[in-house]
């Protein structure tokens, strides 16, 4: 699968980049995951923004900013100035439409970019935040120099992530396809604050709300019982294979039972 809305690849993993901005670019996912692409929601990431500090007129960026929502609600209840930043054309576009017709076009402006290669200058963001992505970036650690590197010093990074036990997940959970759902390459927490840690950036808090991912996973489950009736077609056309679904969610629903998958909230400081 490849998004010619995308950056064109360049570097190992691009491929896998280009797949993953597909995937939330299209259509038929807008339709399974609904306004917000990642458990929790908004409430959650108001949580994770009331975590950040965030003065009046701050400066975020938002890295993988899909079609906007986080930004807009940090521009609308923060007051923050917002640059989003995503791997798809499409929905960079999106997502600067949305942007404008919500009055916030001087506020908010979204471009094209990768998150492991940030393409702002040094120490211009006050936060950043990064909301179920991190776990789909190949060069993990890269992607969180990226993040320091834009941080003013003392700035704050918010991240809320699929947290994972590798080795204990089912194999229905490890393929492309899984990865680019968020699943695959996950890490447990720890692994994220060691990374984190590695880029000069200290983790300050950490939340689990493993029970957003089982919300999530029955609002999926509901939805796919609704379009399997009403918009078969869309998914067929768009290579999904609804038959499939079914056992991916029951297999990820019992990962998170058991521990071996969950949703977390982190966030780390950069040195002052």
């Amino acid at each position: 699968m490849t998004d010619r809305n995308a950056l064109p690849p360049s570097a190992p993993g691009d491929e896998l980049k280009a797949c993953c901005a597909a995937a939330y670019s299209s259509d038929v996912v807008a339709l399974l995951l609904g306004d917000s692409y990642h458990p929790g929601g908004t409430t959650l990431t108001r949580r994770l923004a009331d975590g950040l500090d965030l003065a009046e007129d701050g400066h975020v960026l938002d890295v993988a900013s899909g079609r906007g929502t986080t930004a807009l609600l940090l521009a609308d209840a923060y007051g923050a100035r917002v640059d989003g930043v995503d791997y798809s054309r499409a929905n960079t576009a999106l997502a600067q439409g949305a942007a404008a017709a919500a009055g916030f076009a001087e506020r908010v402006a979204f471009a094209t970019g990768d998150a492991e290669r940030l393409p702002y200058p040094d120490s211009l963001f006050d936060a950043v935040v990064c909301e179920c992505a991190l776990c789909t970036f190949p060069d993990k650690p890269r992607a969180a120099a990226e993040f320091a590197r834009v941080l003013v010093p003392g700035g704050r990074v918010g991240i809320t992530d699929v947290t994972a036990v590798p080795d204990r997940l089912p194999p229905e959970l490890t393929t492309l396809a899984a990865r680019i759902a968020c699943v695959a390459d996950a890490r447990p927490l720890a692994e994220y604050t060691e990374i984190l840690a590695a880029a000069g950036l200290r983790t300050v808090r950490t939340e689990r709300h493993d029970h957003a991912m089982t919300r999530m996973i029955d609002q999926i489950e509901a939805r796919l019982n609704l379009l399997r009736m009403t918009a078969a077609a869309r998914f067929t056309e768009a290579g999904i294979d609804l038959d499939t679904a079914p056992a991916v969610l029951a297999a990820t629903r019992t990962a998170v039972a058991d521990g071996a998958l969950g949703y977390a909230l982190l966030i780390a400081e950069k040195s002052p």
